[in-house]
């Protein structure tokens, strides 16, 4: 009875979606407070219902009222909502979870875990967790945000991870057995992005702790598969790690690639590294030449260039929010205007659209509540205020509540243009989709702050301030305080300065170094080219909305 009384409810929203582009009611500012509250009901639905149905177990089914394991048996939808709490302002709850989490998870237990699901959602989600802690009136010890338990238990469930990578290539297995390694019988083929897929947190990691390992290992591992390109300058989309040979040809921007080129650019701006930033670049000239038609990226053969695939895939729909980190406003626009038409045409994203005739395709019909298209609206909407964005928002929201809504939380849609239901709840429904909907209608949020304020914090080593913006997302929604790593990093570097002068016998040889040294330091400042870089650019300037820097014009 509720779901034929949905599909009723779908059959009017449709009707008001279809003819959205001419009757389109603007969202006025002062109209923002009322979504935000939908959005945080929204969120408190799933989250309580996991909690009373679901928990420990790691996913909430919201048409069985149950709950199961998915990736591994870490309670993750705790673990990916954890952040969100913090969001919402929900400092209690917080602080609950967090202890409950500390006394609760086991990373040594005998079972065998995804790498990629496992770095993303339970080391980027503690990691995040573990920054937001003292603003969410944890107790801190004086060390933080260089130490504390949070941090401690991302490092022990990361370096349950480096077995992975222990191969020639330097390109990690997809599979880990949390007390055992990589199981015997583990595939040596993996997606592109489950190797191109660390930096943001394996980055993190070492510069919070000190210990080099985990970025320099997910570097090697970019660095293997970049060398890996086709003479057209693309990957693929599976890769034999061992004999570094291609098994899935398929090239585009979505599912299998998507977060390899999204940490290009997200490592790039979140640890300094000009590299990553040059790789990102070069490869979208590939893109751009192969992939791109009419504002559309198409899918290709990774040697020739042709196109295999006429597909819009859901997963596709972050890649706008990805052109406006790096500036490309325009563009990233009349993408977005398109995968939003694909929205109102059929009430959802489904996982392949096919472009040429304007359907679904078959067998890959469904929608499982993803983030992609309203993360997006929410970066463009920081970089323009174009109240558009605020519209599909609404679109985005209204959609969720009249069709995927249940009594036991909120369910996937199995086939978009039935409108049936699946019976699971991702974690990342509560980890991404609602907090993006919420930052979107939460323009004062914390995490939307402009560099003008922040937290003081003095560690035994050094005073800085952290909190003042500048965050970076991970590809879980998880997000990352860049001014919190280079606290942590700079005891370091003072501390090889004041071993080398000490090192240096007379004034003449320690004048010699420091001057060696300032070279090298101008070399290192090219870094993020002056678009991009924050510290190229006077105060005035820039602009730090959720970690990208927004430069003004013709500065």
């Amino acid at each position: 009875m509720l779901l034929s009384a949905k599909k009723t409810g779908v059959s009017i929203l449709l009707g008001v979606l279809l003819v959205a582009p001419v009757l389109r009611c603007e969202i006025k500012l002062d109209d923002l407070g009322k979504y935000r509250n939908e959005v945080e009901e929204m969120f408190y639905h799933g989250y309580n219902n996991y909690l009373e149905h679901a928990f420990p177990y790691d996913e909430l089914r919201p048409l069985s009222c149950d709950g199961f394991d998915s990736w591994g048996s870490y309670s993750l939808t705790l673990i990916d909502s954890l952040d969100t709490l913090a969001v919402l302002g929900n400092y209690s709850e917080f602080r609950r979870v967090a202890e409950l989490l500390q006394d609760h998870l086991d990373f040594d237990e005998d079972i065998n875990v995804s790498v990629f699901e496992t770095n993303i959602r339970v080391v980027g989600g503690l990691l995040s967790a573990h920054l937001l802690s003292k603003r969410a009136g944890m107790a801190v010890g004086p060390g933080w945000p260089c130490k504390g338990p949070l941090l401690s238990m991302a490092r022990e469930i990361a370096t349950k991870l480096l077995p992975a990578f222990d191969t020639p290539s330097g390109m990690p297995y997809g599979t880990v057995n949390l007390v055992d390694g990589v199981p015997k019988d583990e595939t040596t083929v993996t997606c592109t992005s489950g190797v191109g897929t660390f930096i943001v947190e394996f980055g993190t990691l070492s510069r919070l702790t000190g210990d080099p390992v985990f970025e320099e290992t997910a570097l090697r591992a970019l660095d293997a598969l970049w060398k890996c390109r086709s003479p057209i300058g693309l990957v693929g989309n599976h890769i034999d790690i061992n004999t570094k040979k291609w098994t899935a040809m398929d090239s585009g921007i979505g599912g299998g690639i998507d977060s390899y080129l999204e940490y290009l650019v997200k490592g790039s701006l979140l640890l300094g590294n000009q590299s990553l930033m040059d790789m990102f670049k070069e490869y979208e000239q590939a893109l751009k030449k192969y992939t791109k038609r009419d504002d559309w990226y198409m899918w290709v053969n990774m040697k020739k260039g042709q196109v295999t695939l006429p597909v819009f895939q859901s997963l596709d729909a972050y890649w706008p929010g990805l052109q406006s980190l790096i500036g490309d406003i325009d563009p990233a626009m009349k993408t977005l205007h398109n995968f939003h038409q694909v929205w109102t045409q059929i009430g959802f994203t489904p996982e392949f659209y096919n472009i040429i005739h304007g359907v679904p395709v078959d067998k890959r019909e469904g929608y499982p509540l993803r983030p992609e298209l309203i993360e997006s609206v929410m970066y463009l909407y920081q970089a323009t205020k174009d109240p558009y964005l605020l519209e599909v928002g609404r679109d985005i929201l209204t959609s969720i509540q009249v069709m995927a809504k249940t009594p036991c939380g909120y369910a996937s849609v199995k086939d978009v243009r039935q409108h049936s239901l699946d019976d699971r709840m991702e974690s990342f429904f509560l980890s991404e989709t609602a907090k993006y909907l919420y930052l979107l209608f939460d323009p004062d949020n914390f995490l939307n702050a402009n560099g003008s304020g922040g937290t003081l914090v003095s560690t035994p080593e050094v005073r800085c301030v952290v909190d003042a913006g500048g965050y970076i997302f991970n590809t879980e929604a998880h997000p990352i305080d860049i001014s919190a790593l280079d606290c942590c990093q700079r005891p370091t570097e003072v501390r090889e300065l004041e071993s080398m002068l000490r090192n240096s016998r007379g004034k003449k040889a320690r004048l010699r170094w420091l001057q060696g040294h300032l070279a090298k330091e101008d070399v290192g400042k090219q870094g993020l080219t002056g678009s991009n870089n924050c510290s190229s650019q006077r105060f005035s300037a820039k602009l730090s909305v959720l970690g990208e820097m927004f430069p003004d014009s013709d500065d």
